[in-house]
């Protein structure tokens, strides 16, 4: 920001832009207009972050956020406690649930392994898996992201569960509904092959 700017409009902007997804140009838009919205605004909106932060925990059971003890998924009895999807994180849950047709459990890691960034297997959610398996528990999807750390830490998973008699299947990868082949990177067009189906 400009010289002229005053010290606090710059600590503000720098705020912003510590959350994911957010340039300095949008982070000193955000701040500019918290400078123009009335005191009691910006009030409750500090407070109502605050709230959120010291309200919301993680599920006993499966990692997700909730307020209470467990979660409403976790809660559900309707819901098959046999099949586990593992996501990366709570944002995960709300996608898949969005979507609809899943009717299992969640388990959420929290991370994903990436030694570059000195993430281990300590550091994620994989222990409290572990211990949700010794039940009746006869598939875990890997629903992790098809990214490098997202493969890493799926197959990692998977041999630790593996010895243990529970089926581990992965989330199918390929052309998205109404793409063209023309335009599908490699990558994808080698995934949808392995992936494909009987019709």
């Amino acid at each position: 920001m400009p010289e002229y700017t005053p010290l606090p409009l710059v600590l503000a902007a720098e705020q912003f832009a510590r959350l994911p997804g957010i340039g300095m140009k949008t982070a000193q838009r955000l701040a500019y207009h918290i400078l123009t919205i009335p005191d009691e605004d910006v009030e409750e909106f500090a407070n109502t972050l605050v709230a959120a932060r010291r309200a919301v925990r993680c599920c006993a059971v499966c990692q997700n956020f909730t307020e209470k003890e467990t979660c409403a998924v976790c809660s559900d009895n309707r819901r098959d406690g046999t099949v586990i999807c593992v996501v990366e994180a709570p944002r995960d849950v709300s996608a898949i649930e969005r979507a609809g047709g899943f009717e299992g459990a969640y388990h959420v890691l929290h991370g994903l392994l990436s030694p570059m960034d000195g993430t281990g297997p300590e550091h994620i959610r994989i222990k409290e898996l572990m211990t949700r398996l010794s039940g009746e528990v006869g598939e875990v999807i890997m629903a992790t992201n098809p990214t490098v750390e997202g493969e890493a830490t799926a197959s990692y998973i998977s041999r630790l569960i593996k010895p243990m008699g529970v089926k581990v299947t992965r989330l199918a990868y390929g052309l998205p509904v109404g793409a063209s082949l023309e335009f599908a990177d490699d990558v994808t067009l080698v995934r949808a092959l392995e992936n494909r189906n009987v019709i």
